[in-house]
């Protein structure tokens, strides 16, 4: 059997590398890097991609590709696993020193951590000074994030105090807050308060996703002191106009204060969140009962009477309601994020399309997803809230359903499904056993020109083996053999053992 799969895999390899040979692309009278990079994005073979690439400067000798090019057959690599390939184009950009986008970098240094490259990665960052690249912010913040998800927190503390001050590294603030982020993930809030406190010192100014993130951090680490003085600051830095906005972060203390039992404290912090911070109005600012909330009882009470008085303290507007909502749904908070969408109805204002994207996807992380399905048709859907939903529906096994909603969606006029689209329901319908409409679905994905993962490929052939539909089986590892993509051996297996029940079951149909 082996022998025969051996056969098999040269057979076709050999077929395909005939069939390349004869693959000859129409060139140009005047070959454009546009034109180029169309031809590129448009190969399923990134080996024939590559060598459409070497070729053009040997067919146009005044042809010289720019920083686009460069970028689409990186890209097309990366998304291959093509890794020494994909260095090799890079060594050969800094030698043609092109100006090249930060983007094609953050990619790179992504590809080479996920190929346990580290080191190549760090390497590739710290020679972006022989590149034709003016602005390193992307690839400064993904090389830091990477290190310290790998715990290499004195080396990333190295590389950051190196480059941090130098002018290709923009937006210092972005930057800073998101090191507090990662610092926060790992649970080191102590040190995450180090860099804020930096920030005065690199005439750099915290937003209010800096302050949430950090505040979430402290709270989630037990320092209460330090989140409290935290808030404090926001008055007087980003909280003089009493914007709703910073209702979020004012509402991880004040929870996380009850879930301590410190209600005393948090209502007299209340206080001053409603009178210093959002500035509300006498009228909104009536004192509320907590007696039944004293020495730790009833603590989600206490939670749901100032999250209550925090939403009626906000000074009515639009983006204020809907940065709370989004953030509300974003955690999880249905039922708070549904009276402040009331609110909101009641001082006349109309939710926004990213509340019903923050809306279902919330429901469907809830298991919640025919709720979700009221939501869809009950507005205009986007493609992110088709998504949402179709990956809801797939991870409830309801990709049938789901099946019906892509279909929808390609009747909608200006709603085209993306790759995600495509890669979600093909995903979901392998995993339900609907093999055959996950062929039909990754048809039309190979039309639209978005290539499927060796993964999906694989699940799939598998799933044609097992429903003895070898044919079909067959064409989709010709498919994978074009875009050079390897079968693994377990998927030859089953295709193998297919082929051989199929011709066992003809045999003895033949038998007289």
């Amino acid at each position: 059997m082996w022998k025969s799969l051996s056969s098999y895999h040269s057979i076709h390899y050999l077929k395909y590398s005939d069939f390349r040979g004869y693959m000859n692309i129409r060139w140009p009278r005047v070959l454009t890097p546009t034109y180029l990079s169309q031809i590129i994005q448009n190969q399923k073979n990134p080996l024939k991609a590559l060598q459409i690439f070497n070729q053009a400067k040997n067919k146009y000798p005044n042809y010289h590709h720019n920083g686009p090019v460069y970028a689409t057959m990186i890209n097309k690599l990366i998304i291959t696993d093509r890794i020494l390939d994909m260095k090799q184009v890079i060594n050969q950009m800094k030698h043609d020193s092109c100006e090249c986008q930060d983007s094609v970098f953050s990619d790179a240094i992504k590809a080479y951590a996920k190929s346990g490259m580290l080191n190549e990665a760090i390497s590739l960052f710290k020679n972006l000074h022989h590149f034709n690249c003016v602005n390193w912010t992307q690839s400064f913040n993904t090389i830091l994030e990477i290190m310290v998800k790998e715990s290499k927190f004195e080396s990333a503390h190295h590389l950051f105090l190196e480059n941090f001050s130098k002018w290709e590294v923009k937006s210092r603030t972005r930057s800073l807050t998101w090191l507090i982020d990662v610092l926060c993930e790992n649970k080191r809030s102590d040190l995450a308060l180090q860099v804020f406190q930096e920030m005065n010192h690199q005439y750099c100014y915290p937003t209010r996703d800096t302050y949430q993130i950090l505040m979430t951090g402290l709270c989630e680490d037990g320092r209460i002191n330090e989140a409290i003085h935290l808030l404090y600051s926001m008055f007087w830095r980003i909280s003089k106009k009493g914007s709703g906005e910073d209702v979020l972060v004012y509402k991880i203390l004040l929870d996380t204060l009850c879930s301590y039992g410190h209600v005393e404290e948090a209502a007299d912090i209340l206080n001053k969140v409603l009178r210093k911070g959002l500035k509300a109005p006498k009228k909104k600012r009536m004192p509320l009962d907590f007696n039944q909330c004293r020495n730790g009882r009833d603590i989600e009470k206490a939670k749901s009477l100032m999250s209550d008085a925090l939403i009626k303290g906000v000074i009515p507007s639009y983006e204020s309601y809907n940065t709370m909502i989004v953030d509300l749904y974003s955690k999880g908070d249905l039922n708070l994020a549904e009276k402040v969408v009331q609110e909101m109805d009641d001082n006349g204002f109309t939710p926004g399309v990213l509340v019903y994207e923050a809306k279902v996807m919330a429901l469907c992380r809830a298991n919640k997803v025919d709720e979700a399905e009221k939501v869809i048709a009950n507005c205009v859907p986007t493609v992110h809230l088709y998504n949402s939903l179709i990956k809801g529906l797939c991870n409830e096994k309801r990709s049938v359903e789901a099946l019906r909603y892509f279909k929808k969606m390609c009747r909608q006029l200006g709603c085209v499904p993306n790759k995600e689209t495509y890669c979600i329901l093909v995903d979901g319908l392998c995993h339900d056993g609907s093999y055959i409409e996950a062929s039909e679905v990754l048809e039309k994905m190979l039309v639209k020109s978005y290539w499927p993962n060796s993964d999906t490929f694989s699940m799939l052939i598998k799933g044609l083996c097992l429903m003895g539909r070898s044919y079909e089986a067959i064409i989709w590892v010709e498919e994978m053999i074009t875009q050079e993509k390897i079968p693994h051996v377990s998927t030859w297996s089953s295709l193998v053992a297919s082929v051989i029940y199929d011709t066992v079951v003809f045999s003895e149909i033949l038998e007289p």
